[in-house]
């Protein structure tokens, strides 16, 4: 697959096809964001360029940031809507929040 062709969503229970939509898309504006940021440091001549670059990283560490609740905040709805019963609903709100605890 070419590295600009759009990825194919394929249908599940962890997420729903717009949330993985969403995300796509805000990874895609954050891959931007980085790209930029290479470019800053490669043409950086002053000492105020750093700033510069420093500003952009934080801006694009924030916005991985936000994907990373927007990615737990689907997967909480997502996958509580779709639980059977409330032992399974339990299990998938476990399992989230260890994951929130292992990375965030």
């Amino acid at each position: 697959m070419a590295a600009d062709s759009p990825l194919k969503i394929v249908e599940g229970g962890s997420l729903t096809a717009q949330q993985k939509k969403d995300l796509l898309n805000r990874l895609a504006r954050i891959e931007g964001q980085l790209r930029g940021v290479q470019k800053l440091i490669a043409l950086a001549t002053q000492p105020s360029d750093v700033d510069a670059v420093a500003q952009q990283m934080t801006a694009a560490r924030k916005a991985l940031d936000r994907s990373f609740v927007q990615l737990l905040a689907g997967a909480i709805q997502t996958q509580a809507g779709q639980a059977t019963d409330l032992e399974e609903a339990r299990a998938s709100a476990a399992h989230l929040a260890a994951m929130l605890d292992k990375f965030a």
